[in-house]
Formats: C-alpha cells, structure tokens, sequence
C-alpha cells in the first residue's frame, strides 16, 4: 500500500507526456512527410474486461495497459522523428532499438552514405503509409 501512490502520480507526467506527443506529432509531422503514428495501435485497454480480475486487478491492468501502450506510442514518434533528422546508429550498442532504427538508419561514421542517402531516408516511410 505504501507504493500506491508513488505508482498512481507517474499518471500526471504520463499525461502530459500524452498530450505533447499527441500535439507534437499533429503540428511537426505534416511539415516534413512523416506519417502520424496512430495511438490506438499502441495503447490498447481490453484486459479488465477479463471476468477472473478483482476490481483492484482490472484498475491496474487499465492503468498498465494505458502506461505501456503511451511509452511505445512515444517511442514510436520519437523513432519517426529521429529517422527524420538524425538517421545514425549509435556507436555502441544500444539495449532497445526502436522500430525504424534496423532497416532506415546508416552506421555511425559512414560520412559517404550519410550524404548519399539522407534525403531518401527522410522519405523512406512508404512502409507504415
């Protein structure tokens, strides 16, 4: 019980988080060509409709499903956004990789195809179109 409520306030900043990205997208996307990453195919809230879950279950299954479902939401847009302006692996190896980074980005201290192929990578999105 002594957790509840230092798990329930990372609710504000969730929103928020929301909210930008949410406006963020819808304002900066359309500018350059870059498709708009649609929520609801990250953030998906079914699991309290499980009829097995107490009350207290299907709250949290709620609040895990909106809270997971945000972060891929934002990394997603967070992933088109780097393809855009900064399409470059990191020279070490990063734990998590988003959707874009394998198969768009070009490898740290290529310098020749950097400059080769930024402006076809800044509209490689027929993919998710």
């Amino acid at each position: 019980m002594l957790t509840v409520p230092v798990i329930w306030f990372a609710i504000v900043p969730a929103l928020f988080m929301d909210l930008f990205a949410t406006i963020y997208q819808a304002i900066c996307f359309p500018l350059y060509g870059i498709p708009k990453v649609k929520r609801s195919d990250y953030i998906i809230i079914d699991r309290h409709y499980l009829e097995y879950l107490n009350i207290i279950e299907k709250i949290n299954c709620v609040y895990c499903g909106y809270f997971t479902g945000l972060i891929g939401f934002v990394q997603e847009v967070a992933a088109r956004t780097e393809q855009y302006w900064c399409p470059i692996k990191h020279a070490r190896k990063t734990r998590a990789i988003h959707s874009r980074y394998n198969n768009f980005f070009l490898d740290y201290g290529d310098c020749d195809r950097y400059q080769e192929k930024l402006k076809e990578i800044r509209k490689s999105f027929d993919d998710i179109k």
